[in-house]
């Protein structure tokens, strides 16, 4: 991964994701730049203020009237100064929250097209890092950066124009000074880019350590594994806490050394001043004025090392954020017009080879036939490859060689969200979303409460569900506590809901006793009739009365038949089943 990325490219690449609010933008830079000018002016002013009274004490009369004009503008100015401020942080404020939903919107399309292998590949915690800290940041450097790096720049353009109006020579002696000052600045910051992408990586890392501690709480306090969580914890915040003190410390210079360059500045204008004085080449609102400008010129100078400071951050984020949005994506599916009207159920698997790295092949050669409304188990020892049977079906993964075809139709002809269509399916496992009983059942569904209750009677749930507070309108959140066997049942009950043409039950009992699961075999029974259904289970017991039984190794088919057949040939199934039940 490179950190020595351009960053004027990534500048520009946070603008043009800007360019649906650049309306709003440029309003907030036009405010910025008047409110820059109109900060310039004031010293101008002020100057006359001086002139009027060194001129009053030279005559022996002050011009007061004089005095109170300029000074009423002088109000006028500062007061629209401040307006203008108010107006450029308010429209880079809109832009900021309107940019920064745009792209916490796009992260969220962008994993929707993502293959599950992305996730295979990365945790959690770096990617929700990506979506939340790596998109503020962005959105901060343009609520606060940019516009203030605009300001800057007016304000030091509007000074030097102002100087060189007032007099030339010490605005030749300003600008020699902060020469040496800006020149280490940009050497710093080029410098400092490395640290600022260390430090939006070590977050990324520390988040994805806290998400999976408080993931498996119950499993890190069950070995007793407090100590070394807070160990590799320790390690990560600690390599946090450096990288981000390296990156402070390199952006943290250029602020000082702006100010000693300002105040060198100052010194000199001073001394160059008082020699022109002396010679009677400039008066004494001319230096009033300078020293005013000085302070102006120099206070830029720090604005935009700061804003520059806060870009790299920006930059290091906006990074992040681009190499997650240039993922390869699922394929694009919109030419596909297979689609199954009538579902049979017929599914057929022709020399299906599949891998989930290249060279490590998971599924070698698989073949079988299965027709409609047979209940097929697929068992088989860990790692044989049962539940990448199934994603492979679904069409969660994409197979190296072979086909799939259901009721003669090639999966990979349809798209994918017309083949997740086709199946409910239950996963090993359990996920519930923060919302109402109903919604969790139905999930975007039209289902009759009756139906529901039904179901949730047939699950084992009916009981539990009239003791919640609301019943089906109660929101499933921390305050209801649901245990690992309910939240598998009510897995199953969503895909009882779902009533689709096929089944596929991922382990669907593990995590139930043993009369609860009669209870749920006695309604997968019913709910299988005449679906063809995909069983891949452990447990035996729950796959004897199957139509066909496929006993994986390997990747492979090893035996094929009914649960008395494979008993009967005394094979890999049946020292499987005597392993299990030698004791009954």
């Amino acid at each position: 991964m490179r950190n020595d990325v351009h960053f004027g490219r990534e500048v520009k690449g946070i603008l043009l994701g800007c360019k649906r609010y650049w309306g709003i933008i440029a309003a907030g830079l036009v405010c910025a730049m008047l409110s820059a000018a109109l900060t310039v002016i004031g010293p101008h002013l002020i100057a006359r203020i001086t002139g009027y009274i060194e001129q009053g004490l030279v005559a022996g009369e002050i011009d007061l009237g004089g005095v109170t004009r300029v000074a009423f503008v002088l109000i006028a100015v500062y007061a629209l100064g401040g307006l203008a401020t108010y107006f450029q942080q308010f429209a880079m404020s809109t832009a900021a929250n309107y940019l920064g939903r745009e792209m916490r919107g796009e992260l969220m399309k962008k994993i929707n097209r993502l293959p599950l292998c992305y996730f295979d590949r990365h945790n959690f915690g770096d990617t929700l890092s990506r979506i939340t800290n790596d998109v503020d940041s962005v959105a901060q450097s343009l609520n606060v950066s940019i516009g203030n790096i605009v300001n800057a720049a007016a304000m030091l353009v509007g000074c030097l124009v102002m100087m060189f109006f007032t007099q030339w020579v010490m605005a030749f002696t300003a600008i020699g000074t902060t020469l040496l000052g800006s020149l280490l600045s940009v050497i710093l910051m080029k410098c400092s880019q490395r640290y600022f992408n260390r430090r939006q990586e070590s977050l990324a890392h520390v988040n994805a350590h806290v998400e999976e501690y408080y993931a498996g709480q119950s499993v890190v306090r069950l070995y007793n594994a407090e100590e070394s969580a807070r160990e590799l914890f320790d390690g990560g915040n600690e390599n946090l806490r450096k990288n981000t003190l390296k990156a402070e410390f390199m952006g943290g210079l250029m602020m000082p050394i702006m100010t000693l360059t300002g105040n060198l500045g100052y010194v000199a204008v001073c001394i160059v001043g008082a020699a022109l004085a002396f010679g009677g080449a400039v008066g004494f609102d001319a230096i009033v004025a300078f020293m005013l400008y000085i302070r102006l010129f120099t206070s830029p100078l720090g604005q935009l090392a700061n804003g520059f400071s806060g870009m790299q951050s920006a930059v290091a984020a906006n990074r992040r954020v681009r190499e997650f949005m240039e993922e390869e994506e699922l394929s694009d599916e919109s030419h596909k017009k297979e689609k199954l009207q009538s579902v049979k159920g017929d599914v057929t698997f022709s020399h299906v080879r599949f891998g989930y790295e290249e060279g490590k092949t998971v599924i070698g050669d698989f073949s079988a036939e299965i027709k409609a409304g047979q209940k097929v188990a697929i068992v088989g020892p860990t790692g044989a490859g049962k539940t990448t049977l199934v994603g492979l079906l679904m069409r969660f993964y994409e197979p190296n060689s072979g086909r799939i075809e259901v009721d003669g139709v090639p999966i990979s002809s349809m798209k994918r969200e017309d083949v997740h269509d086709l199946f409910g399916m239950v996963l090993q496992d359990t996920w519930l979303f923060e919302g109402t009983v109903r919604e969790n059942l139905t999930y975007g569904k039209q289902v009759s409460d009756e139906k529901l209750i039904e179901i949730l009677s047939l699950c084992g749930l009916g009981h539990f569900v009239k003791t919640l507070p609301q019943g089906l309108d109660t929101v499933l959140d921390d305050n209801v506590s649901i245990s690992a066997g309910q939240k598998q049942l009510f897995t199953i009950a969503r895909a009882m809901a779902e009533d689709a043409p096929m089944l596929i039950l991922d382990e669907a009992t593990s995590s139930v006793d043993t009369r609860t699961e009669l209870k749920i075999r006695r309604a997968m029974d019913e709910l299988t009739v005449g679906r063809t259904s995909f069983v891949i289970a452990h447990r035996l017991s729950t796959v004897q009365g199957s139509d066909v039984i496929l006993f994986l190794k390997d990747g492979d088919v090893k035996e094929t038949g009914t649960h008395e057949e494979l008993l009967r040939k005394g094979g890999l199934y049946a020292e499987l089943y005597k392993s299990q039940f030698a004791r009954a």
